[in-house]
Order: structure tokens, then sequence, then C-alpha cells
């Protein structure tokens, strides 16, 4: 596992429940170690057997834990690089959505040894969508629920989402765009930074 998705889940620990929790946790884990560097590779286990640690003591799934995990990716203020990076995909959420299926190409772009797994959008109906996440790294599809929801958010949509299950590997997530503008959506500025 790429070591910056170990390093967000230390980060989503700490930031959420505290570096006593994080600290506990890796010493249940017994890996030598307290943190993770953004830059190294890691053995799938070690991932797994944090989130398993961490799901027993909160006693919260390893599902539900991914999918907050996403949340706090998004609309954390100290990951504000990733909301944006996400939100240049489109001036509404149905773009956002559409922009899905480049996500992996464009990750790759900043952080190029950093493989999301393939995902696929069709829109069946107006407003009424799949998202197709393909094998590469299991419990993906969960995040991906997370960032939706907080994107949704950001955009002022009212979404629901679904996730149908896994197959296989692969995950479908199923998605009603229920009103585009339900809400006052974030401030998006894509100039912002920029020096005039």
């Amino acid at each position: 596992m790429h070591g910056l998705i170990n390093r967000s889940i230390q980060s989503f620990v700490c930031q959420t429940y505290g570096d006593d929790l994080w600290r506990r946790i890796m010493r249940h884990a017994d890996l030598g170690y307290d943190e993770f560097e953004s830059m190294l590779s890691y053995e799938d286990a070690i991932t797994y057997q944090v989130l398993d640690l961490l799901g027993a003591d909160l006693s919260r799934d390893r599902d539900d834990l991914l999918e907050d995990l996403g949340t706090y990716l998004v609309s954390h203020p100290e990951l504000e690089g990733l909301r944006r990076l996400l939100r240049f995909a489109g001036t509404s959420y149905s773009e956002f959505l559409h922009s899905l299926d480049d996500l992996p190409d464009r990750t790759r772009l900043a952080v190029a040894d950093l493989h999301l797994p393939r995902m696929e959008l069709r829109e069946h109906t107006p407003g009424q969508f799949s998202l197709t996440c393909y094998p590469g790294i299991p419990g993906f599809g969960h995040v991906i629920m997370g960032v939706l929801r907080a994107m949704a958010d950001d955009y002022g949509a009212l979404v629901m989402l679904q996730h149908e299950g896994q197959k296989d590997g692969v995950e479908v997530l199923s998605i009603a765009l229920v009103d585009m503008r339900f809400a006052e959506g974030r401030q998006f500025d894509l100039g912002a930074g920029l020096a005039s």
C-alpha cells in the first residue's frame, strides 16, 4: 500500500480521535514504528491490521471508517489541496461525477507512483448514476462514498448514495442526484492563491 494512503489514515485518526488513540493502535499493531512515511510502500496487510485494530477500539466496522476517511480527505481544512483538485473537475456536481473516470490519471500527475483503481461512471437516466470501482485497493468504494458525500455538500447538491456491494473485487455505487441546487455550496475560485 502506498505510504500516502497509510499517512492519510494516520492523519484521519489523529485529527478525528486524537494522538493517544493512534499511539495505542500502533502499540497493539507492534510494527516497530509509530508513524507512516508518505513516500514509502507498505504491505497491504499492515494497512488492514491498523484499520481492524481501529475498528475494534471504536466498535465500528472497516467500511464505515473508510467512508469517514473519504469525507475527511475532502472536508478537513488541512487538506484543501485535494478539495481544490476535485473542484477543478467542473462547476457542478454532475460535471464532477463525469470527471471521476479521469481521477486515477489526474492523481498520477500529482503522485506518479500512486495508482488508484479505475472507475467508470454510467448515467442510466437523468440524475441516476452508477459508479463502478474496479479492483486495486480493497474498500476503495467506501472511501469514494465518503468523497462523493463530502463533495455533494461542497457543491450544495442533494444526493442519495448507496454502496451496492462487491463481487470479485469490483464495487458498485449508486448515485441519485436529487437536487443540484439544494443548498449554497462552499465558495470556490479557480484563481484563488494566484498572484494578480
